[in-house]
């Protein structure tokens, strides 16, 4: 791939000036210096670092992401910290390991005490964004396409800056990128992906053979688990990931690419606090657009689709089922195929080798789609031609064990084609490599579960040890007790943060300044703190009632009492179950 023609700011050192930062880039390439007014956030590309350096705090940065403006200041947010984690496709790609927020807030001291206070609450949601997992970047190639998108690159677009490249729905910071593009600080703009990147080198016999994979996080519909289900209107499903596993030997390179999603059409599970809310579908009528709308977005962009439906073909999930396979049926054809395996029902909890059924019913499909391929001159010997698109409910722990497998036997395909495995051979035969093989996929299915549900992925030791263990099912009761408790009472405020960093909210003087509208007395109360002290109160004036119950008729009345107070309370909050979970402020359903 031909270089960008001018290099990106690999590293900077900034000052901190009372009414300025200035970013002085220390990479050998400094005829780009920015200056950011600390004010109200502007910004102007300057020749030369001013005079009189004094009063001024030095640290050194890796890139700046961008910036976001709120109601009254600017906020800058900054690479404080990286990781190089390996090479694609033979350029260092680096982890982020800590961000940090700069505020150009200080026109906030002329500021009402109402726009300070609306301020605060903004900046809250900013900071949490020094917490998020799973950014990845280069300075050299673009990380948000696929070897064979790049490959395919014309000598016109590999002269574009690295930010002109990107694909759109994999570009993490596209938003915040915005004021950086308006005053075209080119050296400045880092492509950032979410999700996830990983690589080993490790013998087969006596051949060494490297295996990576990169994950990508599409920000179209992006955000957490029981906040962002299903699709919207214009078919970008949630929670889709495109993961790309690259094997390369001797030289040569071979790529395959599988997607997971929600499923394409309008629906919901708001969270309740019950431990499995119902699954609500919203405006049945438009499901076949919307599906056809995604599979055609699909189609257009990796060719032929196989989609695989995990989920259950009974119960709740059933239902989900049902509508995905009728809106699917108009669509279906040589290039847009579907198969329900359900999952539960044939695999149980432990016997996941029974996927080689679904195995079975499409390898012949993945051995026509096939692969991309490089000989070890860079010359494309292949290209793949279509995708599976895999999904259960969550799109996590039934799809991660899936997509294992299929990108398994995938790996072995090629390993054949280059010669290091013989007929009949299999990458279990090698227990080194096949041991960090499965680490591979297993710490994928994590974070990518991590960034969307709070947890790492249920049936995680499958992945990693190729066997159901009481250690990873006890793991498991304790993951899916953690996000139940994250699903109903922290990511409300996690999705407003993901909301306004992506910009699917943007903040507006005249709206977020209005008077709010008035709600009703559960909504303007509830409060599950307050619910859980209430109940835990009677509860605990109703056993002190019982055990002095034998003291007189009035104590045992008192228990009665409190007891019905207690279920009273109880019932209460279950009927109203919605009002007292942690729910976004902002609005997020963005069908």
């Amino acid at each position: 791939m031909e270089e960008s023609p001018r290099t990106l700011h690999s590293r900077l050192r900034l000052w901190e000036y009372p009414d300025k930062y200035i970013f002085e880039p220390v990479d050998g390439v400094t005829d780009s210096i920015l200056q950011v007014n600390r004010a109200d956030g502007s910004m102007e590309s300057i020749g030369e670092m001013p005079q009189h350096m004094q009063n001024a705090k030095v640290t050194t940065v890796y890139g700046v992401l961008g910036m976001i403006r709120l109601l009254v200041g600017s906020y800058v947010l900054v690479i404080k910290g990286r990781e190089n984690v390996g090479s694609y496709l033979g350029h260092p790609i680096f982890k982020i390991s800590s961000l940090q927020l700069l505020p150009c807030d200080r026109s906030l001291n002329s500021s009402s005490n109402e726009q300070k206070k609306m301020e605060a609450e903004f900046t809250a949601l900013l900071k949490a964004s020094q917490k998020i997992s799973g950014l990845y970047l280069s300075y050299e190639v673009n990380i948000t396409l696929c070897s064979q998108r790049l490959h395919e690159l014309g000598n016109e677009s590999k002269s574009l800056p690295l930010w002109r490249q990107a694909e759109q729905r994999f570009l993490w910071n596209n938003y915040l990128m915005e004021p950086l593009i308006e005053n075209k600080l080119d050296q400045y703009l880092i492509p950032v992906i979410q999700g996830y990147f990983e690589t080993f080198n490790a013998n087969i016999g006596s051949k060494s053979v490297n295996v990576t994979i990169i994950a990508r996080r599409c920000t179209r519909r992006t955000g957490t688990r029981m906040w962002r289900r299903g699709a919207d209107k214009e078919g970008y499903a949630a929670n889709f990931v495109e993961s790309e596993q690259i094997v390369e030997y001797n030289g040569c390179t071979a790529s395959f690419v599988q997607v997971r999603g929600s499923i394409p059409f309008i629906w919901e599970q708001i969270v309740d606090l019950t431990y499995k809310p119902s699954f609500e579908i919203v405006r049945q009528e438009d499901a076949p657009r919307v599906v056809e709308r995604h599979f055609l977005d699909l189609n257009k962009k990796y060719g032929a689709v196989q989609a695989v439906d995990l989920v259950n073909k009974h119960g709740s999930e059933g239902r989900l089922h049902e509508r995905y396979a009728a809106s699917m049926n108009p669509i279906l054809s040589d290039d847009i195929r579907y198969l329900h395996f359900d999952f539960h029902k044939i695999c149980g909890h432990v016997h996941f080798e029974r996927l080689s059924l679904l195995y079975d019913q499409i390898k012949d499909y993945l051995s026509k789609h096939g692969y991309f391929l490089l000989n070890e001159k860079g010359e494309r010997v292949v290209e793949q031609t279509g995708i599976v698109r895999t999904n259960c409910v969550d799109c996590l722990d039934r799809t991660n064990v899936t997509q294992s497998m299929i990108g398994r036997k995938m790996l072995e395909s090629q390993l054949r084609k280059f010669g290091v495995l013989g007929e009949g051979q299999e990458i279990r035969d090698f227990s080194s490599f096949d041991t960090r093989y499965k680490i591979l996929w297993a710490n994928h299915g994590d974070e990518i579960s991590i960034q969307y549900s709070g947890t790492p992925a249920l049936k995680g030791d499958f992945t990693r040890f190729g066997k159901r263990t009481y250690q990873g099912i006890a793991k498991d009761g304790w993951n899916a007790l953690s996000r139940y408790y994250l699903n109903n009472f922290a990511d409300g405020t996690k999705q407003d943060a993901i909301d306004l960093l992506q910009g699917h909210y943007i903040v507006s003087v005249s709206r977020d300044m209005a008077p709010s509208t008035k709600r009703g007395l559960v909504e303007t109360y509830a409060s599950f703190r307050v619910a859980f002290a209430l109940i835990f109160i009677s509860f605990l004036l109703a056993l002190m009632s019982l055990r002095q119950a034998r003291s007189g008729t009035r104590h045992l009345l008192e228990s009665f009492a409190w007891t019905g107070l207690t279920l009273g309370i109880t019932a209460f909050v279950r009927a109203h179950g919605r009002h007292f979970t942690n729910r976004p402020r902002f609005l997020t359903t963005h069908y």
